[in-house]
């Protein structure tokens, strides 16, 4: 597979992009910012960027030969370890500029996909990962082990750690086999995990996901909301939480939790690994299952860095990756997050922002209470708020609302079990008939 990351040595490395003039500026200012802290990510020390301005991409060099001789020499001279390029390379790129610039070779993909790989942490997301990055390596062979070739057996050589030489020197046909297997996995963890989807469904308990671009606070919002309104305390709420760090792509697993404010809904929250712009494609099909949470739910909270000056633009990455997931319809309550930060203006801004936009600090839990209103209005049509009145012999029914309904009183009377209580629609479909008149 893809060199993995070692993160106890920093790895000194090039930036080279090219401009192409279907990009603007600051588009590719971006682009080459974004690259940068990808590497950073990696622990990669960024000695140099290189850029060209072309009106279309070298199909041999990607770059052209007067740059690429500069940049053999930045290479040597500054002793660096491997040259990462803005775009993804095909795979005789990859091969001849291995070759010329005698360093390694990385690209975006390349780069995203060895982040993805240090980051896995359950047995889904690490297959995922191998089968997207055993996508990617299949027509890149030759420029592999050109890569490979020229390290040789230097230790410190990126293609040597993790995956190493014997993963790379793989042939066509066993990872055209491997892929097979790690497929069917896939599709036995999907089945999986649609049954759960379709338990949660059946609970009716309404689904919210959060998703944005990478780095933006999403676990940090799902923490707060969970350490506010989750039905946990203490070290069970410790184990609730989930990991955050200020670092792309921190987290790569969906994580699902029950979130219980007071006198609104219940709801199902569930955190989705980030977006980021030109996601690789075989990252996109590969994580599909994972993103399919924000597929199948009722709400989307895009949470949004507001400090970040490239905001707009990522909100504009977001919901492009939204429609392509089939998830462009779903409604989003946009969670304008880090709005106390000097970065994004005022602290006085924190607050709802019109029907579907509210500014918030999920750092110091400012704007949660508005927030929690906001996703009660949007979850309104899927929820009945009644009182029914239970016979005695149903005592299994009152269990069964106190597991999947918001229940605010229960009250043993002559007549019956009176509960009062809000639930999904699908519940209310099956005790509605035992509603008070």
């Amino acid at each position: 597979m893809v060199s993995e990351i070692s993160g106890d040595e920093t790895i000194r490395v090039i930036l080279a992009g090219v401009m192409l003039p279907d990009r603007t500026d600051y588009a590719f200012r971006t682009g080459m910012a974004e690259l940068k802290a990808l590497a950073e990510a990696c622990s990669m020390e960024t000695q140099a960027v290189m850029v060209q301005r072309l009106t279309r991409v070298d199909p041999a060099m990607y770059m052209g030969r007067g740059r690429l001789e500069e940049l053999k020499t930045w290479a040597d001279d500054m002793e660096a370890d491997a040259v990462i390029f803005n775009n993804t390379l095909s795979p005789s790129q990859l091969a001849n500029l291995a070759r010329f610039l005698e360093v390694e070779i990385l690209d975006r993909t390349g780069l995203i996909l060895q982040i993805f790989s240090s980051r896995a942490r359950t047995r889904e997301a690490k297959l995922q990962v191998e089968f997207a990055q055993l996508q990617y390596m299949l027509p890149r062979l030759v420029g592999l082990r050109a890569n490979l070739s020229r390290q040789g057996g230097t230790g410190g050589s990126m293609s040597n750690r993790g995956a190493g030489e014997t993963k790379l020197e793989l042939d066509r046909r066993h990872i055209e086999q491997k892929m097979a297997g790690l497929r069917r996995e896939l599709k036995d963890i999907e089945r999986v995990r649609e049954t759960q989807r379709k338990k949660r469904s059946d609970s009716a308990l309404p689904s919210v996901a959060l998703v944005g671009y990478t780095n933006a606070g999403k676990s940090t919002l799902l923490n707060a909301l969970l350490e506010r309104y989750g039905l946990q305390e203490g070290a069970e709420l410790e184990n609730k939480k989930v990991m955050t760090a200020d670092m792309l792509f921190a987290t790569l697993d969906t994580t699902v939790r029950r979130i219980s404010p007071p006198e609104r809904p219940d709801f199902l929250l569930s955190d989705t690994v980030g977006f980021i712009s030109d996601l690789p494609t075989q990252l996109v099909k590969a994580f599909r299952s994972t993103l399919d949470e924000a597929v199948h739910a009722d709400l989307l909270l895009e949470v949004v860095d507001a400090s970040d000056p490239d905001h707009e633009q990522q909100m504009e990455v977001t919901a492009q990756t939204l429609k392509d997931l089939d998830a462009g319809k779903i409604p989003v309550i946009h969670v304008m997050n880090k709005a106390d930060t000097p970065a994004a203006g005022s602290g006085t801004r924190i607050g709802r922002d019109g029907p579907r936009r509210i500014w918030i600090s999920a750092r110091s839990g400012d704007g949660l209470d508005q927030l929690i209103d906001m996703i009660a209005e949007q979850l309104m049509d899927r929820a009945v708020t009644c009182e029914l009145i239970l016979p005695y012999a149903m005592a299994a029914a009152e269990h069964e609302l106190r597991t999947l309904a918001k229940v605010y009183e229960v009250l043993y009377e002559e007549d019956g079990i009176h509960v009062r209580a809000t639930m999904g629609r699908a519940l209310y479909g099956k005790y509605g008939r035992y509603a008070a008149q």
